[in-house]
C-alpha cells in the first residue's frame, strides 16, 4: 500500500505547481521573484515544489499579499 501523504510531498515541477495552483506558470515565474516567502526550492536550475508546502502557504493568507 502507498501512503498518499508521502506521494503529495514528493517535490513537483513549476509546470505541475502552477497546474495545481490554477495559474499560468508565467505568474508563478513573477511570484518567485515577487514574494519572498513562497515555498520554492532550487534544485540546481530547476524550481521545485511540494503540494503540501504551497497548501501550507495559500492557507496562511500569504500568497493574498
Amino acid at each position: 500500500m502507498i501512503d498518499n501523504n508521502l506521494m503529495d510531498d514528493n517535490y513537483i515541477s513549476i509546470d505541475d505547481a502552477a497546474a495545481y495552483l490554477g495559474i499560468k506558470i508565467v505568474t508563478l515565474r513573477s511570484w518567485i521573484k515577487k514574494k519572498p516567502d513562497i515555498p520554492a526550492h532550487r534544485v540546481g536550475k530547476l524550481w521545485k515544489f511540494k503540494r503540501s508546502e504551497l497548501d501550507e502557504w495559500i492557507a496562511s493568507g500569504k500568497s493574498a499579499e
